[in-house]
């Protein structure tokens, strides 16, 4: 199965945000080339919020370019099989967490929004990754900083987004 059907199935069985969802499998539908950068009508993402529950966590990453705190994500890869995959390889990667592991149950949430040009739309699949107890984290060349914050203090300093994905991610748990 190919990573853009693997996206389509996934979509096709995430409840919830049904216009969003819906704006998503027409992307796909009307543009085979769709989950790759490539694809200047915009192209599917895949992230990951990295939560620590027992000790009330999440692990963000100041993006590098974007200059925000962010969940790990970002552009599926050739060798991606699916978009879980995915997700849990950007989140790895940017984290430098071992041990990850996606919370179950698929996406958490969906989040659409615009990018400089030449693209114009994310279309990102957000997931949510446990970390184990003992993770320890180590910065990537995509981030500025990596911190851990406590789950009340992600709205001053992360836009609505993030705090969207840890409301649905803690709302999972």
């Amino acid at each position: 199965m190919s990573l853009h059907d693997d996206a389509v199935l996934v979509l096709k069985g995430y409840e919830g945000q049904e216009e969003l969802r819906q704006v998503y499998l027409d992307h796909l539908s009307e543009h085979p080339d769709g989950m790759w950068k490539a694809c200047h009508a915009g192209h599917v993402t895949a992230s990951a919020l990295v939560i620590d529950p027992s000790r009330g966590r999440v692990l963000l990453t100041l993006h590098r370019k974007l200059r925000m705190w962010l969940q790990m994500g970002g552009h599926c890869e050739p060798g991606d099989a699916t978009l879980a995959a995915a997700a849990l390889r950007e989140a790895t990667e940017e984290s430098g967490v071992a041990g990850l592991t996606l919370l179950p149950g698929g996406p958490v949430t969906l989040d659409r929004h615009a990018i400089p040009a030449p693209c114009h739309w994310h279309l990102d699949v957000q997931y949510a990754a446990i970390a184990p107890a003992d993770a320890v984290e180590a910065i990537s060349d995509e981030s500025l900083d990596l911190r851990w914050f406590a789950y009340d203090e992600v709205a001053e300093v992360a836009d609505d987004s993030v705090v969207r994905l840890l409301e649905a991610a803690r709302a999972r748990l």
